[in-house]
């Protein structure tokens, strides 16, 4: 697929999509001096990032803070 329709495909802008591969971000390569996308690739790491998303770190224990008593000046 080109930009255009690797764009398309994923929902996002050809500006947005040619920074992450500028980047490195996103699995692209480079035919000539256009950039590339295989469908494949991509589905496979749309389904990397979202399983990425999943794995939640381990809660912390968290002891909420105690407020000072107010002092009442008589």
């Amino acid at each position: 697929m080109d930009i255009r329709q690797a764009a398309d495909y994923l929902g996002i802008s050809s500006d947005s999509l040619y920074k992450y591969a500028s980047e490195s971000l996103i699995p692209a390569f480079k035919l000539g001096n256009r950039w590339r996308f295989k469908r494949s690739l991509l589905d496979d790491w749309m389904e990397l990032q979202s399983s990425s998303g999943l794995q939640i770190a381990p809660e912390k224990s968290v002891k909420p803070r105690q407020k000072k008593p107010v002092s009442r000046a008589n």
